[in-house]
């Protein structure tokens, strides 16, 4: 794929990576330049199966995008935050609680974080449909390149879904067919800022941004940028950093993925604190591709793989109350950051029930 480099934009400067001395999460790497072979898919579906079995992260390198095009994507991802006046926004934020999208923006302490802080995240949400919305005038200029980089996004995606199923001994396009580039569904780019909070605001918050949580939808796709602050819930219980590597992707997988898997891939806890000191008066820019399956799916296990067949599928609820794509997906989008949680048994831990399946949220 090529980005084009018109019309020009002005450019986002990001963070130097931090010097800190972090410790970071062990993740394996898919490198897509073997995946147009059946040997090198079947090599590729290995890594990727154990990474979404035992931690549920790795990351993707020669993604088909140069350095210099994914910066230009970068660029265009502020333009939302950066070039739309403010009083415009509200005009294109989105409809999250009363039809459970996020399409549009999420403004900054819409939800509630921790200790009574609400979040500094902006954040503008593209449906793969790039048209399916109105998008402030700034933005309209960039739309065609925003669409060739969804399109993008979701022919990784396509990739992603084979390896996953080729890791479950399935049809390779057993998991591609329930996410139709032509279907009814919510996948879409998010552009993403953070902003730096008051001290006083850290400190009640505990320096959290984001609970730890799992994603609704089936894969992430997150472009990986130097400011750090990611971190996963590590299988020995440790929370530990997700480290920036340059021009590659971060993939996990989400709730939806993980109940279609029967349980086989998990959907990894993960959070966003406070960056390192030398990073913390930076905005963090982000770019994600949230996958989602079709609406119309329903949440059940896999049928037909051996390795479900040998392992067993690990339920979250019975199969007759699999919930659709889009109860599931409605219902976590509307009530997240807005309803009052329920303490859990367990010390750290809250939870809340969407569509029969209980949710938990990690401080």
């Amino acid at each position: 794929m090529t980005i084009d480099t018109k019309p020009p934009v002005p450019h986002y400067v990001p963070a130097p990576p931090t010097q800190e001395n972090l410790t970071y999460a062990d993740l394996g790497i898919v490198d897509l330049a073997k995946a147009s072979t059946a040997e090198g898919r079947a090599e590729l579906a290995t890594t990727a199966r154990d990474a979404l079995h035992n931690i549920g992260f790795f990351y993707i390198i020669n993604h088909g995008l140069s350095k210099p095009e994914t910066e230009r994507m970068f660029d265009i991802a502020d333009v939302p935050f950066s070039q739309v006046p403010d009083q415009d926004k509200p005009t294109y934020h989105a409809k999250i609680i009363e039809a459970g999208s996020y399409q549009g923006y999420k403004p900054r302490q819409y939800w509630h974080v921790n200790g009574g802080v609400q979040d500094e995240i902006e954040t503008y949400n593209i449906h793969r449909n790039v048209s399916k919305k109105q998008h402030p005038q700034e933005l309209r200029p960039y739309l065609p390149g925003i669409a060739e980089f969804t399109r993008h996004n979701h022919d990784i995606l396509n990739t992603i879904l084979r390896l996953l199923a080729i890791g479950l001994e399935l049809p390779e396009d057993a998991f591609v067919n329930q996410h139709g580039w032509d279907s009814e569904n919510e996948c879409y780019i998010r552009f993403m800022k953070y902003y730096p909070r008051t001290a006083e605001d850290e400190e009640k918050a505990g320096q959290v941004w984001l609970k730890g949580h799992t994603d609704t939808g089936s894969i992430t796709i997150l472009w990986s940028q130097p400011v750090s602050a990611l971190q996963i819930l590590s299988p020995d219980g440790q929370w530990k950093w997700i480290r920036h590597v340059d021009n590659a992707l971060v993939v996990n997988a989400g709730d939806c993925m993980e109940f279609l898997s029967g349980g086989f891939y998990k959907a990894t806890i993960h959070r966003v604190i406070q960056p390192p000191v030398d990073q913390q008066q930076h905005t963090r820019l982000g770019i994600i591709y949230f996958a989602s399956p079709d609406e119309n799916v329903k949440l059940l296990p896999a049928s037909g793989s051996p390795v479900l067949d040998r392992v067993g599928i690990r339920r979250r609820f019975e199969d007759d109350n699999a919930p659709t794509v889009e109860s599931y997906r409605k219902g976590r989008t509307a009530s997240y950051g807005k309803t009052t949680l329920k303490q859990s048994e367990d010390k750290g831990i809250e939870v809340e029930v969407v569509s029969g399946v209980v949710v938990k949220h990690y401080n």
